[in-house]
């Protein structure tokens, strides 16, 4: 009951930010990475629930995205590192068609300064899309994303945030299975640009890098710590790389871009 009474809050929530055709493809997003998590935890036989949908209707994404729960041990790294690529290949492949479709639907406009718009860090896969569709835009005009296209893009925010290699996120599990206690020069690495970005280019990411720092180094070994990953497996990781690079926004909203502001009272 719990879980339905969250899914429809969520569809409400994200429906007030941003209209039905958001909250349908951002439902439908975070569902398919879910989604993937959860039929490939029964697949290696650990109990898995269906997703808990998170409210939150005074972000601008109507949403803290979902969750699900896991019981039982991962069983070795094969398991924990498919366990960990299915939600964001779920979700990259899912944002994408959103990401297409939104960007023929939406318009190219001129932008005027007080209008109310806020601008968008574009990942590189918008960047792409936008060049194949639009081409080059003309000085001070911008895209006016339809709200599938604003789907696509929470959508690829979040892949891309799940993909950040450290801790429990995704991109942790995947760099776990893969390096085993030597991930945590990973983690640390991580860490230390995520704190470079928040500091010196958008303040946004801090809450983040103090989640980081609190949970960032632990991770639970699974079972059998011996078998390593199989040569697929390896050349997988290299394509949830690309999906992390394609997806990632160094800048979400560029408005909180602490040097350039600095450079304004110059």
């Amino acid at each position: 009951m719990l879980k339905i009474i969250l899914f429809f809050l969520t569809v409400l929530s994200t429906t007030l930010v941003g209209g039905p055709y958001y909250s349908f493809g951002i439902m439908t997003i975070l569902l398919a990475h879910e989604m993937g998590h959860f039929f490939v935890s029964r697949r290696y036989g650990i109990p898995a629930s269906l997703p808990y949908f998170i409210p939150f209707p005074l972000s601008p994404f109507g949403t803290f995205g979902a969750i699900i729960k896991m019981q039982g041990i991962i069983i070795n790294k094969k398991a924990l590192f498919d366990i960990g690529v299915a939600g964001p290949i779920m979700s990259f492949l899912t944002s994408l068609p959103f990401a297409v479709i939104g960007m023929k639907l939406s318009k190219v406009q001129k932008i005027v300064e007080g209008q109310g718009f806020i601008r968008l860090g574009d990942p590189y896969l918008f960047k792409i899309i936008q060049k194949f569709i639009y081409g080059e835009l003309p000085p001070n005009y911008d895209i006016v994303l339809h709200p599938f296209g604003y789907a696509g893009w929470v959508g690829l925010f979040v892949t891309a945030l799940n993909l950040l290699p450290v801790g429990q996120l995704d991109g942790g599990h995947v760099v776990y299975a893969i390096f085993g206690a030597k991930s945590r020069i990973v983690y640390l690495a991580t860490t230390f640009f995520m704190l470079f970005l928040s500091l010196f280019y958008n303040p946004g990411w801090l809450a983040l890098v103090i989640l980081l720092i609190i949970f960032g180094m632990k991770h639970p070994e699974p079972y059998d710590m011996e078998t390593e990953i199989d040569g697929k497996r390896k050349i997988l990781a290299l394509i949830i790389l690309l999906i992390f690079i394609l997806s990632f926004t160094p800048s979400p909203f560029p408005e909180l871009n602490v040097i350039r502001e600095l450079k304004k009272d110059v």
